[in-house]
């Protein structure tokens, strides 16, 4: 007893053409051989449901089916899809949808039509300032364009191209996996099912030319290391009449020595006079915008942080600028003179008497009490 091919779809006895076409998709999708290598069940389930959608898509079939069931079908010569070209030769569209290819058929119907270029990557360096603030720079990029001697079709003017010998002009060759019989592209003729014989001297049958053009790139604040940049039609040219490739430019920041990011907040470490970090005051201080007084309180000590609100990068996706962010570093005076030697020593002395080492002597107190406690 042959399998009901409307329980194989799952519709019912009255359901309509595109109930149907829905119904294939959706189980064409699932058991597909290429979504299931070497699975000899999906592969059994694609040939039924394909069966199936052949019968009841096609109105004659399907009127000989209901009233006759499947030994009409039989007696009138139908056998069921031999092949994957005759799947792919009938239910093209589906398989356009589903996997973005056209069926057996498929290249014979494109192939003299234009083809698109290819999409090019290039990569560019900017210092850490024009990231901050943008930049507008010229490039210079060596591309393959059009040959318009040959229009990008790759003959000699006046001659055409021949039928591929390899796939007799299908652009496919077929190999056998099973019951399905797999696809790939001419390693001859890459897809066109057609081959130059007398190519073109300017681009040699290529159909494409190696240019030189400067392109203006306009950059914007605010960029980071990874950021792209997409210059539609700048890309690689086409061929047959087909639009130029996109063009996506890769940004590079390069290192500072004084800020740091992270994001759109800058961090850097500002080095101030001990004597200054001892008494506090007003002290300048480089932002990526500019010099800016910052306040510096009596006592600082290194390590402490300073936030400087909104004077970091101004952000790409709007909503302001970032902070800065400015880590106190005490520098300690070096190279001495004698009488710088004794003033200290002198300093020193006083904040003895007001009792400023206790502190620090607590602190030793207490590491070498715990060092005798465990030994």
């Amino acid at each position: 007893m042959h399998i009901d091919y409307y329980e194989t779809l799952s519709v019912s006895r009255s359901g309509s053409g595109v109930e149907i076409k829905k119904a294939y998709r959706k189980l064409a999708m699932k058991y597909h051989p290429d979504r299931n290598p070497d699975n000899k069940e999906a592969e059994e389930q694609f040939k039924l449901c394909t069966e199936a959608y052949e019968v009841l898509s096609d109105e004659s079939k399907r009127k000989i089916y209901d009233t006759y069931g499947y030994d009409g079908l039989k007696n009138s010569g139908y056998n069921g899809p031999s092949n994957a070209e005759d799947i792919f030769s009938s239910f093209g569209d589906i398989f356009s949808d589903l996997f973005g290819f056209s069926g057996g058929n498929r290249t014979r119907a494109r192939r003299d039509g234009p083809v698109s270029g290819n999409d090019l990557r290039y990569d560019v360096e900017v210092s850490f300032m024009e990231a901050v603030h943008g930049v507008s720079k010229e490039v210079e990029l060596t591309r393959r364009d059009t040959c318009w001697t040959c229009e990008g079709s790759g003959s000699r003017p006046g001659h055409k191209k021949e039928v591929c010998p390899s796939c007799n002009g299908r652009g496919q060759v077929v190999r056998s996996q099973g019951f399905f019989q797999v696809s790939s592209t001419c390693p001859q003729c890459h897809g066109e099912g057609e081959i130059v014989t007398n190519p073109c001297s300017d681009c040699e049958g290529s159909g494409l030319v190696e240019k030189t053009k400067k392109v203006a790139l306009k950059i914007p604040p605010g960029v980071d290391t990874g950021a792209r940049m997409r210059l539609r039609g700048e890309g690689e040219g086409g061929r047959r009449g087909g639009t130029a490739g996109d063009l996506y430019v890769v940004i590079h920041v390069e290192d500072h020595e004084f800020f740091k990011r992270d994001g759109s907040t800058i961090y850097c470490r500002l080095p101030i006079p001990m004597v200054k970090a001892a008494l506090g005051g007003s002290v300048e201080v480089p932002t990526i915008h500019g010099k800016k007084s910052l306040n510096i309180s009596a006592g600082s000590q290194s390590g402490e942080v300073i936030t400087l609100r909104n004077e970091g990068v101004r952000s790409l996706r709007g909503g302001g600028k970032g902070d800065m962010v400015v880590e106190i570093q005490v520098l300690t005076p070096t190279n001495l003179c004698g009488e710088q030697k004794q003033m200290l020593k002198e300093f020193d002395g006083l904040c003895q008497k007001h009792g400023q080492h206790e502190e620090q002597e607590g602190f030793f107190k207490r590491l070498f009490g715990e060092v005798l406690g465990k030994n």
